[in-house]
C-alpha cells in the first residue's frame, strides 16, 4: 500500500514539474511577443503571458502559478529592454493575479469558482498595481529613465495628467485589471479541454 501510494506521489510530482516547466516555457515565448498599446504610455505593452500561470494556478495549485511568474520573468531577464524593471513589475502583479485565482479556485473548484477567482484576482492585481507602481517599480525606472520623460509620455495621451499617481489612477490600474480579464476570458474558454493534459488523464 505504501509502494502504490509512493509511485503516485511520484508521478504527480513529476507530473507537477514539467507541467510548470512546460508552462513557464510557453509564458516566457508569449512574455517575449509583446505589443504595444495605442492608448498606453509607449513604455507599457501587452502579452498574453499570465495565460499560462493562471492555467496552472488552477490545474496545479496557486503556488505553481506563482512559480511560472517567476520562472518566465527570470527568462525574460536575460532579454530584457527594461533593465529588469518590466519584469519585476510583470512579477509583483502576475504572483498576486494568479496566487489569488488559484486560493479561490482551490476552495471551489467549479467553473463558477474558477471565473470567481480569475475576476477576484484581476481586481485585487489591478488595486495593488497603484502602490506597486507607485512606491516600488516607478522609482526603480527613474534611476535609468527621468520622471519627467515618464510623465511626458502620458501627458502625451492626456494632457491634464500632472502627477505620477494620477496617471496610474488613470492609466495603469484599469489596463492592468483589463488584462487579467482578458486572461481569464481565454482560460474559461480552453480551461476544460487542458485539463486533462495538464493533470495526466488525457
Amino acid at each position: 500500500m505504501d509502494v502504490t501510494t509512493n509511485n503516485t506521489k511520484s508521478k504527480v510530482n513529476i507530473r507537477l514539474l514539467v507541467g510548470t516547466g512546460m508552462l513557464s516555457g510557453l509564458a516566457f515565448v508569449l512574455q517575449y511577443l509583446e505589443f504595444p498599446i495605442p492608448i498606453m504610455p509607449f513604455f507599457i505593452r501587452f502579452d498574453f503571458s499570465d495565460l499560462p500561470a493562471l492555467i496552472g494556478a488552477f490545474a496545479y495549485g496557486p503556488l505553481a502559478g506563482v512559480i511560472v511568474e517567476f520562472i518566465k520573468n527570470l527568462l525574460h531577464c536575460t532579454v530584457t529592454q527594461s533593465f529588469t524593471v518590466g519584469e519585476l513589475s510583470n512579477f509583483i502583479l502576475g504572483a498576486v493575479f494568479t496566487g489569488t485565482a488559484g486560493l479561490i479556485y482551490k476552495k471551489n473548484k467549479t467553473k463558477k469558482g474558477a471565473i470567481i477567482g480569475a475576476i477576484v484576482g484581476s481586481v485585487i492585481m489591478g488595486i495593488i498595481s497603484f502602490p506597486s507602481n507607485l512606491f516600488i517599480v516607478y522609482p526603480a525606472y527613474e534611476k535609468f529613465t527621468p520622471i519627467n520623460e515618464i510623465m511626458d509620455a502620458y501627458s502625451k495621451l492626456l494632457p491634464s495628467v500632472g502627477k505620477l499617481w494620477q496617471a496610474l489612477l488613470i492609466f495603469n490600474v484599469p489596463f492592468t485589471i483589463v488584462k487579467g480579464l482578458i486572461s481569464t476570458l481565454i482560460t474559461v474558454l480552453i480551461y476544460k479541454r487542458l485539463s486533462p493534459v495538464l493533470k495526466g488523464r488525457g
